[in-house]
């Protein structure tokens, strides 16, 4: 998995362990990201459907939960794998925008992200291959980035891991069926069917994943979009239709309780943290509203994000400023009734 703000990486045996508990046999997680969780539930035999509104994340779902791994050709998988790692580089919009324009990455890994990812579109769109050499190709880039894990800003020096060569990996796929959706969870949670487990790690501050991972979006994307600013963001960053209500603090809080008001499950299963824009109380008062029988609230502290453990940065990677505090409270709320609650809290503290 690549590195990714929020993602949920030491928590996942805990869900892991609430969603054996609780019985459940299908799981909707409906803001995927990396789709770490969603991959834990599908492991434990779970019939997973997993949702985001990123294009990257999407093909991370495509690869990991929708993709049955007994039905991919292993050799085939390998061989594609060692045909695009021999490809010589090629100087195109990628190392030009993200190595020489700005320094995500050194030149020579660009131009192998360039000449990659452009055999990848002209041999492979169409085959089930497709979305898993692009979570490959997505991977190996995040091996060798020199940057802080957010991509609103590069180091001033060079990070010791971008002088490695780019290399992809053949990803370690998950047999059994899922499901991968693409749009809007304020429209989705419409369109599913009702499900026995819902997971949801809603963004909960003004950070945009759209902005923060703006390269995986072009990378997967492959649009070749106008950008602005040192960072070279896409310049559709700047487009209405690109900002969450979920980033918005005088609209979030209501949106996600319409959310889990119109919500289809037996059990709700929700990450969130002391950082957020609703409270502990608040949380709970809005699970038992949509008529569930019982709310519990496991803490755990957790440390926060690297970027505020390695320090504040300005977009030239230079550090300014001063990180406040590196540990905060993280939640996970368990709600549906009293007797699936019990079950699945069971033995966790």
């Amino acid at each position: 998995m690549f590195k990714y703000l929020g993602s949920k990486r030491v928590f996942v045996p805990v869900l892991g362990q609430i969603a054996r508990q609780s019985g459940a046999r299908s799981a909707v997680d409906l803001f995927t990201g990396t789709t770490r969780v969603a991959q834990e539930f599908k492991r434990l035999g779970l019939h997973t459907t997993a949702c985001d509104i990123a294009t990257y994340s999407h093909v991370e779902a495509q690869t990991f939960i929708e993709t049955d791994a007994s039905k991919i050709d292993e050799e085939e998988l390998a061989s594609a794998i060692e045909y695009l790692n021999n490809l010589p580089g090629e100087d195109g919009y990628f190392t030009q925008t993200f190595c020489v324009q700005s320094r995500f990455f050194q030149p020579k890994n660009g131009m192998r992200v360039d000449a990659i990812r452009t055999r990848i579109e002209e041999e492979f769109i169409g085959s089930p291959l497709y979305p898993i050499l692009l979570s490959s190709l997505i991977h190996a880039a995040d091996r060798v980035d020199s940057t802080t894990g957010l991509q609103m800003a590069y180091l001033k020096e060079w990070a010791p891991r971008s002088f490695n060569d780019l290399k992809l990996q053949v990803p370690e796929l998950i047999e059994g069926p899922g499901r991968a959706l693409l749009g809007d969870a304020m429209k989705l949670v419409d369109e599913l069917p009702p499900t026995d487990l819902m997971y949801l790690d809603p963004p909960y501050n003004q950070h945009r994943y759209f902005t923060n991972y703006h390269i995986w979006e072009t990378l997967i994307r492959w649009d070749k979009p106008d950008h602005y600013g040192v960072a070279c963001k896409r310049v559709d960053a700047r487009d209405p239709e690109t900002k969450s209500v979920f980033n918005s603090k005088p609209r979030m809080k209501e949106a996600f309780f319409d959310l889990i008001s119109r919500a289809r499950a037996e059990l709700f299963v929700i990450s969130y943290n002391n950082e957020s824009w609703i409270s502990e109380e608040e949380m709970t008062q809005a699970l038992l509203d949509t008529g569930v029988e019982d709310v519990r609230a496991l803490a755990f502290e957790h440390a926060r994000y690297v970027g505020a453990r390695i320090g504040i940065h300005n977009p030239m990677g230079e550090k300014v400023g001063t990180v406040s505090h590196t540990r905060n409270q993280e939640w996970i709320f368990v709600a549906g009734s009293k007797d699936q609650v019990e079950a699945a809290c069971a033995g966790i503290e």
